[in-house]
This record gives C-alpha cells, structure tokens and sequence, in this order.
C-alpha cells in the first residue's frame, strides 16, 4: 500500500479509507499496522438483530459526539462473490454523516464468522482515527469464534428463541463473549433466554442484559457496559 494512500486515510479523508479498505480486500498482506485497540465486537446468530442494535449504537455514540467506523462482514453472494449487504442496509440512515463510516466485507469462504481483511480494514479504521470501531460478525453458530482475536469485547447479541442454544454452544461463541445481550426483550421468551444465560455469565464474571433495539430501550446500558470492560 502506498504512503500516499495511508496519509490520506491518517488525515481522515473516506475516500481514501474505502480506498484502502479495497486495497486490504484484495491483497490482506498489502498491509502491516499493529492491530487496533477498542474494537467492539457484536457476534451472536442470524435474525438475532445484531445489525439494528449497532444502528442504534451508533446513534447513541454520535450523540455524545463521537465518530464512528463499523465493519459489518456479510455472507459471499452466491453470483458475485460480493457482500450482499443486508447489514449495512440496515444502517443506511447515518450515510450522509461524515462522522460515520460503514464498511460491508464479504467473507468469501472464510470461516469464524468474519473474512481474511478483517484485521487489516479495522486496523485502517482505526489509523483514520474514528473513535468507535466495530465489528459485526455474519450470523453464527457454534465455532466461529475468530472475532475474540480482534476485538477487545466481545458482545453475543442472541434473540427470544435461542433458549435451547445455550447449552449446545457453551463451547462455542458463549465461551468468547464479554457480555450477553437478549435483543427482543419485549417478545415472548426473551425472559427464558435470560435465565438460561445467567448460569453461564456468572462463571464468566459477565453480565446478561435485555434490549429492545427497534425502541433504543437498554441501548445506553450496554454502551455503559462496553465502556466499563474497555476500561
């Protein structure tokens, strides 16, 4: 990658961070940065509304007048090879803010839930100097676990109807996440789930926390907690 180039994304300039981002995309190694610090992770499984609480996280941390970058790593198109984009669809109401980067990626085959350039497209967020970076996971299973090498905390967003997951994957992503979130928490279930994941978050040390991210209802909680575990 050039100098030119990582000037551009070190003075702030998105064209030349979408650039670069393409760059990593390409060729994972065309870059050596030291990994980021504060990377948030948001995991958990498909239809969990992982996409929608990040929206409204975003909100929260422009609020308070931070900048914010997300990576939200999508499944291969079947045709393209491409992202498909549904999670940055899902966050298409801060695309005219500048104090706003999304970035989708696919993940072209790889497994643990995100793609080869991960690292190298957060470490460029984060070179931009953006003061939130995310990263979301495609929906997951058991195994994909990779994120817990990226992000300093990781948040497991699980949905009303993942009660009988607990068990199955207590070796798996629930082993890796910081912190618990029952999204949903107005629908039926979203209680049971809580009560299943209590046992697991406190041989952990973690907590268990209910949203409602379609009405922001426990958002600011968990942007408390995420910023209680970076520290």
């Amino acid at each position: 990658m050039s100098d030119d180039l990582l000037d551009g994304v070190r003075s702030g300039d998105l064209r030349a961070l979408s650039r670069a981002v393409s760059v990593v995309e390409r060729d994972p190694d065309a870059l050596e940065l030291e990994p980021p610090r504060g990377v948030i992770g948001i995991t958990g499984p498909p239809g969990a509304g992982k996409s929608t609480l990040i929206n409204v996280l975003i909100s929260r941390y422009r609020e308070s007048g931070d900048t914010v970058a997300v990576l939200a790593v999508d499944p291969s198109s079947p045709v393209t090879g491409g992202a498909l984009l549904g999670d940055r669809i899902r966050m298409q109401g801060h695309v005219d803010d500048e104090g706003v980067f999304v970035r989708s990626m696919a993940t072209r085959g790889h497994l643990g839930g995100l793609s080869v350039a991960s690292s190298g497209a957060l470490s460029l967020m984060a070179e931009a100097g953006f003061d939130r970076v995310l990263v979301e996971t495609v929906g997951v299973g058991q195994s994909e676990v990779e994120v817990m090498s990226l992000a300093d905390v990781v948040v497991l967003v699980v949905g009303p109807s993942w009660g009988d997951q607990v068990q199955a994957d207590k070796a798996g992503i629930v082993e890796v996440a910081d912190v618990f979130v029952v999204n949903k928490g107005d629908r039926p279930g979203s209680q049971d789930v809580r009560k299943a994941l209590l046992e697991v978050a406190e041989g952990k040390g973690a907590r268990v926390l209910m949203t409602t991210a379609t009405t922001g209802e426990g958002v600011d909680e968990l942007a408390g907690e995420i910023d209680r575990l970076l520290g």
